[in-house]
């Protein structure tokens, strides 16, 4: 193990500080786990290394990774560790579970919240409540620890771009943009050709308003993944980032483009390409696209409240206030959604719903609720 390496995970151990989550950040850790994650090289997909000894324990452990079973993965990969402390491969494969374990524990999250009969939480994942499954003590104190047993196996052996990869994600998790774009930026020297890679470098980059290097990373991502719905649509967010507005715009369309036969469907550019419109005062054009998202994504807040501001903008306040107590349904903790609400109603003569959502925006105004919308 070099020098180098043995250095630069022994932070880890340290613990690493408390960081806020804005509203940029959550949906970056929504979107990481909600999707499947395909490890560059995993140690459950190598033989097992087994420090001189039998190993039948580490390949057990392998075997219930592969198949998706983390909790006899993690159990028998820890009994192995008892007997074999010094083993890289059983530590690293330890960290993989336990992120993998993170992402399996907001999925079930998410299935139970589609299956209640009250839908406010449904999209709990992207509001601003710390205690929600993006930004739980325990997710944290889960990717401390993922993190934990790569430093741990990193005594031993040079981690692979893939275990560096999973090191990028929970740096992700714990809102340390810094480190994960440091190890994302290894990771990628060693597999450039990861797409995955590159995606989620340039959403990281994105969220450090780093916009000219995201559009580099997400134009390498179509490279080796073309026609990627979800990449072309984060680098029109990124050009828009940089205000070169007509050119987002011909992404935001590519995107929706590529996916006109989809039975499948991404709101994202329909979201995003019916803000810049609004943004440009298109209000006729940005409804036919916000409506588009709203009926593939009926559970997506964020194009409820952007077509409330579009109906708000023609004047069409009934279909606005509609548009709004859905979002709020969906996100009871934006304060900029009751501060929206409010005037709606005090517009349309409801005096006392206005006061109450008046002083719902103050509310949780005061406590730091993020109010600006961001791109998924």
């Amino acid at each position: 193990m070099s020098a180098i390496f043995d250095s630069v995970f022994a932070h880890v151990q340290l613990g690493l500080p408390a960081v806020g989550y804005d509203r940029k950040v959550i949906l970056c850790i929504a979107l990481l786990l909600s999707i499947p994650i395909f490890p560059t090289r995993s140690y459950a997909e190598t033989p097992a290394q087994s420090d001189g000894q039998p190993g039948n324990l580490l390949a057990d452990a392998k075997s219930f990774f592969r198949k998706g079973n983390l909790a006899a993965a993690d159990r028998t990969v820890r009994l192995y560790l008892e007997s074999h402390p010094n083993s890289a491969d059983a530590h690293f494969l330890l960290g993989h579970i336990l992120f993998r374990e993170i992402q399996s524990r907001a999925a079930i999250e998410r299935q139970l919240q589609s299956q209640a009969p009250n839908p406010t939480g449904a999209k709990k994942a992207l509001s601003s409540d710390a205690s929600d499954a993006t930004g739980s003590k325990a997710t944290q104190e889960m990717a401390k620890a993922s993190l934990a047993e790569f430093t741990a196996g990193a005594k031993f052996r040079t981690p692979s771009a893939g275990d560096l990869k999973t090191v990028a994600f929970n740096y992700i998790l714990l809102a340390d943009l810094a480190d994960a774009d440091k190890w994302l930026t290894k990771m990628l020297e060693w597999a450039p050709n990861d797409w995955e890679g590159w995606y989620h470098l340039g959403r990281t980059k994105y969220n450090e308003n780093r916009f000219a290097e995201a559009i580099s990373a997400f134009q390498q991502c179509l490279k080796l993944n073309p026609q990627n719905v979800q990449a072309e649509d984060n680098l029109g967010v990124s050009l828009a980032g940089l205000g070169r507005n007509d050119d987002a715009a011909v992404a935001y369309h590519q995107a929706i483009a590529w996916q006109a036969r989809s039975l499948t469907k991404t709101p994202g550019p329909y979201i995003d390409l019916g803000s810049l419109l609004l943004d440009q005062n298109r209000v006729n054009d940005s409804i036919l696209f916000l409506l588009q998202a709203v009926e593939i994504a009926p559970a997506e807040w964020r194009a409820h409240e952007l077509l409330a501001t579009a109906y708000t903008r023609a004047q069409e306040f009934p279909r606005a206030q509609t548009e709004l107590e859905k979002a709020i349904e969906l996100s009871p903790q934006a304060a900029n959604l009751h501060c929206m609400l409010a005037p709606i109603y005090r517009k349309q003569g409801l005096a006392d719903k206005a006061k109450a959502e008046y002083d719902h925006c103050a509310a949780l105004s005061s406590s730091d609720s993020p109010s600006e919308p961001a791109s998924q």
